[in-house]
């Protein structure tokens, strides 16, 4: 087949690959739809520093799950949970919309769920099975919520 036909092929297949994939854009709807969430800079990285810790604390998670290491899911998730949560400054607290912050509440509270039953059941499944719901809060966000610089005083 010569690589011109081949080419055309693969190109010709990109609609259809992005459809099946659930990313085919619809007409006349605008391309971001999530709700801005309009912050300086430092409150962005506040932000931003909380989400690598979740991501961080869930590959730990995952790790110690499938060694059977349910001493590592529960310290993990500790570490995630609503003690653990670092403290949002009154600024920020303000700009953050209710739905967010219920999101987030949601998740803290799930981890503490998650160390708590790794520490007392200490079942891999049933832990991989509160990651997956404890993360759906994290997809639910990110789908929702996009952060937007805010505009720099002059």
């Amino acid at each position: 087949m010569s690589r011109l036909l081949l080419l055309l092929m693969v190109f010709s297949a990109q609609p259809a690959l992005a459809a099946v994939a659930g990313h085919q854009h619809p007409p006349g709807k605008p391309l971001e739809q999530r709700k801005p969430l309009v912050l300086n800079a430092e409150e962005a990285a506040h932000i931003r520093l909380e989400m690598r810790t979740f991501l961080s604390g869930v590959q730990k998670i995952v790790t110690g799950a499938a060694h059977n290491d349910m001493k590592v899911v529960a310290e993990a998730a500790t570490a995630l949970g609503v003690a653990a949560a670092h403290e949002v400054p009154p600024a920020l607290r303000q700009k953050l919309p209710l739905e967010f912050k219920q999101l987030g509440n949601a998740t803290h509270t799930g981890f503490d769920d998650l160390a708590r039953d790794a520490a007392s059941m200490a079942d891999p499944n049933l832990a991989m099975k509160q990651l997956g719901q404890v993360m759906s809060n994290c997809v639910s966000c990110h789908a929702t919520f996009r952060i937007e610089p805010a505009p720099r005083k002059h």
